[in-house]
């Protein structure tokens, strides 16, 4: 059970031998975040109770939480990324060069505390959980565990989802946390931005009473600056150093496996990110390398030939493209028999699917350029094209967020989508101009939508 954490976890409520000291501020939090659930499953107007008891910070997340339609006594899923998936993708993200230093700043000294080390992305998807045994297997039964989705719109108030929101550190002690679940959790967590300001990722120290204290906040934002500036001493070695430097060997093509990107998403040409340089890429480039990114395991020539053209395409079709395309990534990058990457292909398609998984449908819209080479006819692009657009339209429906349709509502795929123009409307005050140029909008696509169906009618369709 979660009790077995060593660490000092906050008492449950009953529980006379508590390690929280009567009158201290931190027992008072405790005492108004038990009675802010009260009001909380109480509903109604008992909500309007909350303001009074919980931190600033807190109430708002509470607030979005309960527009959200998180339940607080959410149990634990086994949604999220695990086994093979997880591993690709943790391998693959920038704070993979920063585990290291993570290690030595943070993992060593922590875990022989008691406490856990929290690694998670700029998603707040956990990438990685540190520590002793036990206390990683009692965490993880709150659902601090490696590939679940801590952001904010997916569990409500926790330190990370609170980070990812607003870039800011912060710490969230027991009954604060949105889900009763995490009620025996406090965590102090710290964001790392990339040398462009970017969140990358966040890291989190976790564990019982103990954490609450400034000294472990102050300790895990000291940790996050030193990565940050592991990032910026990175990007000024690159910059500064353009090309192999003299007297060293070459890195292996699977050292370079973060340099190599694909860019597919939008009516632009394909590009290639290849060792910190972009290349213009031809379309059947970038169709087969965006399915060999697909298949991780690996395709046959017969089974590459179906997924670029629905016609036949002959072996020797295919060992030509494959050879071209060779002398474009070079030698090493994609094997054969079967053809398949030899290095971790990081594309915009995979960056949307993790935002989408992440329950960030605000960032997923950001980074949605447009189709997925939307010029292409290939039937395994159009499958992948198809699959990203019906996921994020759902996402954007389901969001129930003013800005999120209304950003939807004005591109070219949400421009005639007359449930979004629903979903919008009704994010809207009725009394407000905006409502009205909404609804106008609804009743124009109204109107084409019947004049459409009437010529079906009368052309026999």
């Amino acid at each position: 059970m979660v009790s077995n954490l060593a660490g000092g976890w906050p008492p449950r409520r009953g529980d006379n031998r508590s390690t929280v000291e009567p009158g201290t501020q931190l027992g008072a939090l405790e005492s108004y975040a038990a009675q802010a659930h009260g009001y909380l499953s109480a509903g109604g107007e008992q909500l309007s109770q909350l303001a009074g008891l919980l931190r600033p910070l807190v109430l708002e997340s509470w607030l979005r939480s309960l527009r959200g339609g998180i339940d607080p006594m959410d149990v634990l899923s086994e949604r999220g990324l695990r086994g093979v998936d997880l591993q690709r993708y943790r391998d693959a993200h920038p704070i993979a060069a920063l585990m290291p230093l993570i290690d030595k700043l943070l993992v060593q000294d922590t875990s022989r505390t008691g406490l856990i080390v929290v690694v998670a992305d700029q998603f707040g998807r956990v990438l990685t959980v540190h520590g002793k045994d036990e206390q990683v297997a009692a965490a993880a039964e709150t659902g601090l565990r490696a590939g679940d989705d801590l952001s904010e719109r997916r569990v409500g108030a926790n330190a990370v989802g609170l980070v990812v929101r607003t870039g800011r550190a912060t710490w969230i002690h027991g009954p604060e946390h949105f889900l009763h679940r995490m009620h025996q959790v406090t965590g102090a967590a710290a964001p790392v931005h990339d040398p462009d300001g970017r969140l990358v990722g966040v890291l989190m120290i976790a564990g019982g009473v103990r954490v609450a204290k400034p000294e472990i906040l102050a300790l895990v934002k000291a940790a996050a600056t030193a990565a940050e500036m592991d990032l910026v001493l990175t990007a000024m070695r690159a910059n500064q150093h353009g090309g192999a430097r003299p007297g060293r060997r070459e890195p292996e093509p699977a050292a370079q496996a973060d340099r190599i990107g694909l860019d597919v998403l939008g009516l632009g040409q394909p590009q290639l990110t290849l060792a910190g340089d972009r290349v213009p890429l031809s379309q059947r480039h970038a169709e087969i390398l965006l399915l060999l990114a697909e298949h991780p395991e690996g395709l046959g020539a017969d089974h590459l030939a179906l997924l670029l053209d629905d016609t036949d395409l002959d072996n020797g079709t295919i060992r030509a493209a494959m050879s071209r395309l060779r002398s474009v990534v070079g030698p090493n990058v994609v094997g054969s028999r079967p053809y398949r990457l030899r290095v971790h292909l990081a594309t915009d398609v995979e960056a949307l699917r993790a935002a989408l998984d992440s329950g960030d449908v605000d960032y997923a819209l950001r980074l949605y350029a447009g189709p997925v080479l939307p010029r292409s006819t290939a039937p395994g692009i159009i499958d992948i094209r198809d699959e990203l657009r019906v996921r994020l339209r759902t996402a954007v429906l389901g969001s129930h967020d003013s800005g999120v349709l209304r950003r939807w509502t004005a591109g070219a795929e949400g421009r005639d989508d007359a449930p979004a123009w629903a979903a919008y409307r009704a994010t809207v005050d009725r009394d407000s101009p905006l409502y009205a140029q909404i609804e106008a909008k609804i009743r124009v696509l109204d109107r084409r939508l019947g004049a459409d169906a009437t010529r079906m009618q009368r052309s026999g369709s």
